[in-house]
C-alpha cells in the first residue's frame, strides 16, 4: 500500500493521491466513465499537484488513469449540463460566462490542468487506453509522456464541437503534422505518437507501469533544484513562443465551435439518440475512435488497478 505523506484537506471525488518514497501518483478515478472530465476533476488535479509541490519529500509526479483508459475527454453525456453554471444563463449558452470561465485561471479547466506544466517538479503522464479530446490536452501538459503501444491518442473535436485547448498538440509537433492532426482529428496509436514525437515513448502495456516507475526513479535521483531549473528553462522557451496567447485563443474558439449550428446539432443528436450515435455519425467517415476496427482500438483487457 502506498503511503500518503501529505493528506488532502478533503477527500477527492474524482482522483486518488498517493505518495511512495519520492514519487507522488495522481490517478484519475472515474473508471466506469473512462475517466471523462467532469467537475470537480480540474480543481482536484490542481489541488493534488499543489499538494505534491508543497511536499518536500516528493521529487516527481506521475499522472495516470484507473481502469481501461487514461482519459476519454470531457464528459458531454446528458447535454454537457454539468458545466451549466459556467456556461449558461436561463438555460441558454452565455458567451460572456463562457469567455470568463475559459480564460480565468481560477475557473478555467485548461489552466487548472496546466498546473502540471507549472509544477517545478517533473510530471510523467502514464497513458493507456483512450487518451482523447481534453484528455489528450491534459496528458500533453506533462513533461514526459509514456504510453502503451495500443493506446489511442487524438482530438475528435477537431472535426466538430471543439478546438485545441492547451495547444500542446501544436507545440509538441512540427508544422506539417500539427496542421494534419488539427484539420483531420485523426487518432494515433501510442506507437505512432512516439514515432512522430508527440510523446516520448511507447511500450507494451505489460511494461508500462514498470517503465514509468523506472523513469520516475531516474529523475528522483537528481537534485530537486536541478530538475526545477531545467524544466523552467525549457518551459520559458516555449512560453516565449506564445503559449499563453495560444491557450487564451483555444478555449475561446472551443466555446464558439460548441455553439455553431453544427455543434448545437451534435449535442441535440447526443441527447436524442445517445452519445455513441452522435459520435458514430461524426467519426464514421474516418473509420476511427469508436468506429475503428478492433485492432485499431485499445485492448480492453489492459486495465490499471490503482
Amino acid at each position: 500500500m502506498l503511503a500518503n505523506s501529505f493528506s488532502p484537506p478533503v477527500p477527492y471525488e474524482t482522483l486518488l493521491y498517493e505518495v511512495d518514497a519520492a514519487v507522488a501518483t495522481i490517478t484519475l478515478n472515474r473508471p466506469e466513465s473512462l475517466n471523462t472530465i467532469v467537475p470537480p476533476m480540474p480543481d482536484e488535479v490542481e489541488a493534488a499537484v499543489h499538494t505534491a509541490v508543497r511536499d518536500r519529500s516528493v521529487k516527481v509526479i506521475v499522472v495516470r488513469g484507473a481502469g481501461r483508459s487514461f482519459c476519454a475527454g470531457y464528459d458531454f453525456g446528458g447535454g454537457f449540463h454539468h458545466w451549466d453554471e459556467q456556461l449558461t444563463t436561463d438555460g441558454r449558452w452565455d458567451p460572456g460566462k463562457d469567455l470568463v470561465g475559459a480564460t480565468a485561471p481560477a475557473l478555467a479547466p485548461t489552466q487548472k490542468f496546466m498546473s502540471v506544466w507549472r509544477s517545478p517538479k517533473p510530471v510523467i503522464a502514464q497513458v493507456h487506453g483512450w487518451c482523447v479530446g481534453g484528455g489528450s490536452d491534459f496528458a500533453l501538459c506533462a513533461d514526459l509522456v509514456v504510453a502503451s503501444e495500443d493506446a489511442r491518442i487524438g482530438t475528435p473535436y477537431s472535426r466538430l464541437w471543439g478546438a485545441y485547448l492547451s495547444g500542446m498538440w501544436i507545440y509538441r509537433l512540427g508544422l506539417a503534422k500539427a496542421k494534419e492532426y488539427a484539420l483531420t482529428g485523426r487518432s494515433l496509436s501510442g506507437r505512432e505518437a512516439a514515432e512522430v514525437e508527440l510523446i516520448n515513448e511507447a511500450v507494451p502495456f505489460a511494461d508500462l507501469e514498470a517503465t514509468v516507475a523506472a523513469r520516475a526513479q531516474e529523475l528522483a535521483g537528481l537534485p530537486a533544484a536541478q530538475l526545477a531549473a531545467q524544466k523552467l528553462m525549457v518551459n520559458q522557451a516555449y512560453e516565449n513562443m506564445g503559449l499563453a496567447s495560444t491557450q487564451t485563443l483555444g478555449p475561446v474558439l472551443d466555446g464558439l465551435m460548441r455553439n455553431i449550428p453544427e455543434g448545437a446539432q451534435f449535442i441535440a443528436d447526443a441527447e436524442r439518440d445517445g452519445v455513441p450515435a452522435a459520435v458514430a455519425k461524426r467519426d464514421g467517415p474516418f473509420g476511427d475512435y469508436s468506429q475503428a476496427p478492433a485492432e485499431e482500438k485499445p485492448d480492453p483487457r489492459n486495465v490499471i488497478e490503482p
